[in-house]
């Protein structure tokens, strides 16, 4: 039997940590919340209005607010990442080298934390 050796193929990929934008999106709505609790409960009660429904106002006016600024931040450092992505080579291994079954190690050296 005869195997045929291919060529590696290599290609040009853009490396870069994108945020991950719902976390982003959920911390500005909770950071809505928080800051209608401080609204409905720090000053004094109205007596047309319970606490709970001046929360769930303040709540839809700061929760709105929250997710856009949420939004904001996570497009900024979005943008930021795409302007530090660096450009790397990669090259495709064939499944059935014994190069690619054995572990590698890596030859470059750790130092260990002060």
């Amino acid at each position: 039997m005869v195997s045929e050796q291919h060529s590696p193929e290599r290609r040009e990929i853009t490396v870069r940590r994108a945020p991950r934008f719902v976390p982003f999106l959920a911390l500005g709505v909770i950071a809505g919340f928080i800051a209608a609790l401080f609204v409905a409960y720090g000053g004094a009660e109205d007596p047309n209005f319970t606490r709970e429904a001046t929360l769930g106002f303040f709540t839809m006016m700061f929760a709105m607010p929250g997710l856009v600024l949420g939004a904001l931040t996570a497009l900024t450092l979005d943008w930021v990442s795409v302007r530090k992505s660096r450009r790397a080579t990669v090259e495709s291994m064939d499944a059935d080298a014994p190069e690619a079954s054995a572990p590698q190690e890596s030859a470059a050296s750790e130092k260990p934390l002060p």
